[in-house]
């Protein structure tokens, strides 16, 4: 008989509404909002439930303001559910249990743990005090982390005299020291270069697939999702909208196929009157067709045009999401 394994993270009707204060405009309203003061309910995440199995990756995604960061930190235990139950690795975050604590990290883009006048290595010391580890297994940890994220150079370094990426990464080694079995992962690429984004997301991805770590990722930018994530979860308003795979949302809402070409030379007007709805994108010509439509498209855009490199390719994924979005606020 098929032994059924129980999530490591399981989210029921989860909710979180906060009381906002409303108050009108000029002198006369704040005398007002003092005496007859009023407040209305915002409702952050709004009865969503889903669940991830041990060694998933999972893109969270949404708009500004859907209740992406909020549902992290209920999820982490920094936040406490107005309704709704959540348990991760079969504990309640809530409780914020030193054994909860020690098998999950959270890591912001937007916030930092290095000590800024100090080096890295500092700040990995503390960690390994903090969580009480064994000092063979950190010195472990931290040479593997090091290797994987190139972080020799500046370990030694003050935190305040390294870039950006430099200094992510050393925010990576300092969450991941512990080994944690779940990692939240909230826009870790935001700010970053092209490069340095690519780095990180190779380093997330070699990580979670040494450990089958558990992992729930929020980003802006598509690329990373694309590449790490098979599954999506999509709220919008807090509300949950679609819990799936990542290619099923592409070919709900976007199916049609991009044709892209690079001409060897300008294109004759008799040459256009033969192929219609070409736009222009990054210097090619793009064209939008059903997948059903693609094959003859090709043959004829190759028999009629210079054709110097084609290309056919889904439409990007900020598209989708766009389409998505748009359809749940119409």
């Amino acid at each position: 008989m098929r032994r059924i394994l129980a999530p490591v993270i399981q989210v029921d009707h989860l909710t979180k509404v906060y009381t906002s204060p409303v108050k009108a405009p000029g002198l006369a309203g704040s005398l007002w909002s003092l005496l007859r003061p009023q407040s209305r309910e915002v409702r952050a995440v709004d009865d969503v439930s889903f669940s991830i199995a041990r060694g998933e990756r999972v893109g969270f995604l949404g708009p500004n303001g859907a209740g992406k960061t909020t549902t992290l930190k209920m999820l982490s235990g920094l936040l406490v559910p107005t309704a709704g139950t959540v348990t991760v690795c079969g504990f309640r975050p809530r409780d914020r249990r030193p054994d909860f604590l020690t098998r999950i990290t959270l890591v912001m883009g937007q916030k930092q743990q290095l000590l800024w006048d100090l080096p890295p290595r500092e700040t990995f010391e503390l960690n390994r005090a903090l969580f009480d580890l064994d000092r063979t297994e950190f010195r472990a940890s931290l040479d593997e982390l090091v290797t994987l994220l190139e972080l020799g150079p500046v370990l030694d370094r003050p935190v305040r005299n390294l870039s950006l990426g430099e200094r992510m990464k050393c925010e990576l080694a300092a969450a991941l020291l512990h080994r944690p079995d779940v990692l939240f992962l909230d826009e870790p690429t935001i700010g970053l270069d092209v490069t340095m984004q690519a780095t990180v997301r190779q380093f997330i991805a070699t990580w979670s697939e040494r450990l089958g770590a558990t992992v729930l990722l929020t980003s802006h930018y598509m690329d990373d999702i694309a590449a790490l994530c098979r599954r999506v979860v999509v709220i919008d308003g807090g509300k949950l909208r679609y819990d799936g795979g990542l290619d099923v949302l592409a070919r709900r809402y976007a199916p049609d196929r991009r044709i892209l070409v690079r001409t060897s030379r300008p294109s004759t007007a008799a040459e256009w009157t033969e192929i219609a709805g070409f736009t222009e994108v990054d210097g090619r010509l793009a064209l939008l067709a059903t997948p059903e439509d693609v094959p003859r498209l090709v043959g004829r855009i190759l028999e009629h045009l210079p054709v110097a490199d084609l290309t056919v390719e889904d439409p990007p994924l900020e598209e989708v999401m766009s389409r998505l979005f748009k359809e749940g606020r119409s």
